[in-house]
């Protein structure tokens, strides 16, 4: 389920914005999104001025947008530490997100939840009071149903995603299938969260809460920015 709205250039300068808080040395976490995008194409420009930078890329999309650009890549296991995470979401509330859009919201969380530094990239389409999006919520595909009768017992509409432009439904990079999850206004993200990180056969959610230590929301001409 991914997000619209917001234009290009408010998108462009949050990203930007995040990549400048990247110095010599760096290993830093590669989000996904539209958003992330322009951050991944930034450090691009960047490394090609002569700045020493590893990436560690959240999702197949991020890893060849890396690569076209010449950020180098390295993986977890190859660092012992990410300095610095860049990613977008698919609604901000104050410090609580909405992630999955793109159906990456599992290796995402690894990344930015082990970051030392997590900057969320938005536009202002993005940042709400109370978060209301459907949350995505991944899922081995053996327990689709009976993570959905869960996700019923809590109160949420689940939606198996349909892929785009093809028969069948979204498969993650990591072979699994995702539910979109309506709860409405969620008044509770954390409890929330903590109700489906214990469902049996569910991956990881796309709630992210208190991971993030600062918000950058560009504008079509400045990027507002909020920390933690």
């Amino acid at each position: 389920m991914k997000t619209t709205g917001g234009s290009d250039e408010a998108k462009r300068r949050a990203g930007e914005s995040a990549a400048d808080l990247v110095t010599d040395g760096m290993v830093v976490g590669l989000g996904t999104g539209s958003t992330a995008a322009h951050a991944i194409r930034a450090l691009g420009r960047k490394v090609d001025a002569g700045l020493d930078v590893r990436g560690v890329p959240t999702s197949f999309a991020s890893r060849e947008l890396a690569r076209e650009v010449g950020v180098p890549l390295v993986t977890l296991d190859d660092v012992d530490a990410v300095d610095l995470a860049i990613d977008g979401a698919d609604q901000v509330a104050g410090f609580d997100l909405v992630k999955g859009g793109g159906a990456a919201h599992a290796r995402e969380k690894v990344v930015d939840a082990f970051a030392d530094r997590f900057v969320v990239v938005a536009d202002p389409s993005k940042v709400v009071e109370t978060l209301s999006h459907p949350v995505p919520v991944e899922v081995l595909p053996d327990a689709r149903s009976t993570v959905a009768a869960a996700v019923a017992d809590a109160g949420g509409e689940p939606t198996l995603r349909e892929a785009d432009r093809k028969d069948g439904p979204v498969v993650t990079d990591n072979g699994n299938l995702v539910l979109d999850c309506d709860f409405g206004e969620v008044q509770d993200s954390a409890a929330l969260s903590r109700t489906l990180s214990a469902v049996p056969g569910v991956v990881e959610h796309g709630l992210f809460v208190g991971l993030a230590d600062e918000i950058h929301v560009g504008t079509e001409d400045s990027v507002r920015v909020e920390t933690s």
